[in-house]
């Protein structure tokens, strides 16, 4: 066991964050107990990664912010399944070489300390719990919006992940069962109609089949359909583009009709929401919001939230992770 802190001589203990993504890879650091990071870097993932090339690059930003220090406890938010009891990485949708990685066992041997790893979306509930949007609230949902499409639940004021951690799975509800094939072989997932690439590829084949339509959103891809991604359409949307409207409401609806019916089954307090697609704007989110109360019975009460930490809710949340194994 560590320390306690109440010891004045003793020097303060410092928590690495590490948050694998989709599309991106952050570290930072923070002192046991603050809640400013002391240092902090992110990059973006090469479009080829790899696993390999994930951990590569993942140890260049750790060793730039430890300099030779060595932290007390590691804490990791995974974009993918993860069995947290044994701190292993199931796989991962959008980088390829993660089947069954030991990434708790990689770590501890090469640093030493205690490591703990979950999903991102468990993980981000968790941050959004401690230190965010849900502080004061016993149950919570936290969805995030980015890549694909996930969720983690607090209940009665700790994380749960279901028999085989793989509770909080809202972006593979089906919402629209005729509606297009998704990643995991089903049709009409949330995650398959509001996650940000699948958004961008309904774009470009709406573009393809009516070149007259989305003028505002071609121009601001510079006629380079290959440049349109989710946070464009939400641009495109702000400043009037019909089409991208029209992705936006598609997306929002899907994701307050799998709210709806989370909180007819679950009735949880708060959803806070995260990710890049709920960047979207005023009208994404009265969708969203709109949809979901109509969804719902008369009688669950819910509020839906954005998330306050933003994109560091994965990192933050590998705090809580890595505080518990000093607590």
């Amino acid at each position: 066991m560590f320390q306690s802190l109440n010891n004045p001589k003793e020097a303060p203990r410092s928590i690495l964050a590490l948050d694998f993504g989709g599309t991106k890879l952050a570290a930072a650091i923070v002192h046991f107990g603050e809640r400013e990071w002391r240092s902090h870097k992110r990059m973006l993932s090469p479009a080829d990664a790899d696993a390999k090339a994930d951990l590569a690059n993942m140890r260049s930003l750790i060793h730039d912010l430890l300099q030779g220090e060595k932290p007390a406890a590691i804490g990791i938010s995974f974009g993918g399944p993860v069995d947290a009891k044994l701190g292993k990485v199931r796989l991962s949708h959008h980088v390829p070489g993660w089947g069954n990685i030991p990434l708790r066992e990689i770590l501890e041997a090469e640093f030493q300390v205690p490591v703990s790893v979950d999903n991102d979306a468990n993980v981000a509930a968790l941050g959004e719990h401690r230190f965010g949007a849900g502080i004061g609230y016993e149950s919570l949902f936290y969805i995030t919006v980015s890549t694909g499409v996930g969720g983690g639940w607090i209940l009665n004021g700790h994380p749960w992940r279901g028999a085989g951690g793989m509770a909080g799975e809202i972006g593979h509800v089906v919402v629209d069962p005729n509606g297009p094939i998704c990643l995991c072989g089903k049709r009409g997932c949330v995650e398959r109609l509001a996650s940000g690439p699948y958004m961008a590829a309904a774009a470009r084949e709406e573009l393809h089949k009516q070149p007259l339509r989305g003028e505002i959103l071609r121009s601001l891809a510079n006629n380079n359909e290959d440049a349109i991604t989710g946070q464009l359409i939400s641009q495109a949307a702000t400043q009037g583009d019909e089409l991208a409207l029209e992705i936006l409401q598609r997306a929002g609806w899907a994701l307050g009709v799998g709210i709806g019916n989370a909180a007819n089954l679950i009735n949880p307090q708060l959803f806070v929401l995260g990710g890049g697609v709920t960047k979207a704007g005023a009208q994404f989110w009265e969708v969203v919001r709109r949809v979901a109360r109509e969804t719902a019975l008369p009688e669950v009460n819910f509020d839906i939230v954005p998330a306050a930490l933003g994109d560091e809710a994965p990192l933050w949340g590998a705090v809580a992770l890595a505080q518990e194994e000093l607590n």
